[in-house]
């Protein structure tokens, strides 16, 4: 009977055996099948979020032929934070804990009504194609506050770039403002610093909670205010209703503000920040384009060489050991 007994149980084991490796080869054949998929998702997800911002600029140009600035933000701001309330209430999204909110209310003072509003007065007097190469300072100034922020002691590589590309966008600023500051250069670089700090809170609280539902729950924040400063400010400024105006707020609110957040955190959750950040540095040069393009602006020929040299810049921070 022994005999018998052994070679059974050898012939189970060797089923097993069999049976626990072709599990293995067919999962590691699955995750091998799937990963490819999933970057390339995410790529395309993070890359439609670029597009979407690069369409920010243009879009608040053709909002402001219908509407005054401070209307255009509130409104904008009100519309996306009802699309967001959907999605939240949709997805039976739990209010965030209260030791979240203060964050979150540092993203909505940033991202969602400070950066909208002071770029907006800033593209009652500059150019799209100007706002473009000063804000595309953005990721060297989010990564700065980051590092304050977070105590982090970045590389001289990583200081060296970052001052670089601030040399190179104040240069274009003085040479395209006859050597002066202009009060819309000032609007922009004050829409640098609070949505830099906005990006930085962000970012803390997308490690602690869905990234869409860090925006999602900052524009619902602000709903209230947002609510009444449309009323206000609509009832103030004259509203002149085109078909500009209207594609242009549209976009502004649903496009930008919502969709664009909301993919390209998607795609950043997929292919990790650093991934995504290097297809972010694309967003300038596309927004020249599409101030060529839909706007009809003429573009200096110090702009794309000031926004190239930005990006270089990005580019070395992005490499450099922090």
């Amino acid at each position: 009977m022994r005999p018998q007994n052994s070679a059974t149980n050898s012939s189970t084991i060797a089923v097993a055996s069999t049976s626990a490796a072709t599990a293995t080869a067919t999962a590691t054949t699955a995750v091998g099948a799937t990963a490819p998929a999933s970057r390339t998702r995410g790529t395309l997800l993070a890359l439609l979020g670029v597009v979407s911002f690069s369409l920010t600029f243009p879009s608040t140009v053709w909002g402001l032929e219908s509407f005054g600035p401070w209307s255009l933000v509130a409104v904008r701001s009100t519309l996306a934070a009802l699309i967001a309330g959907a999605f939240l209430l949709a997805g039976r999204v739990p209010l965030p804990e209260r030791r979240h909110r203060a964050g979150l209310a540092v993203v909505a003072g940033g991202v969602v009504i400070g950066f909208p509003l002071l770029t907006t007065l800033a593209l009652q007097t500059s150019t799209t194609s100007h706002a473009a190469v000063v804000v595309g300072l953005l990721p060297l100034t989010t990564a700065t506050l980051a590092a304050i922020r977070t105590g982090r002691r970045p590389s001289r590589t990583f200081w060296f770039a970052a001052v670089s590309g601030a040399v190179v966008v104040l240069a274009f600023t003085l040479q395209q403002s006859g050597g002066a500051v202009s009060t819309g250069d000032v609007y922009l670089f004050g829409a640098l610093l609070v949505c830099a700090a906005g990006y930085t809170e962000g970012g803390r609280l997308a490690a602690l909670m869905p990234g869409w539902q860090v925006i999602g729950w900052a524009l619902v924040l602000c709903l209230p205010l947002m609510a009444v400063a449309s009323a206000v400010t609509l009832s103030i400024e004259p509203v002149h209703l085109n078909a500009h105006g209207v594609l242009g707020l549209i976009w502004v609110a649903a496009g930008s503000t919502f969709f664009g957040l909301y993919v390209w955190y998607r795609g950043m959750a997929e292919i990790g920040i650093p991934k995504a950040s290097q297809l972010q540095l694309s967003q300038p040069l596309l927004t020249l384009f599409w101030s060529v393009f839909l706007l009809g602006e003429s573009l200096p020929l110090a702009a794309p060489l000031a926004a190239v040299g930005v990006l270089v810049c990005i580019a070395v921070t992005q490499r450099a050991k922090s």
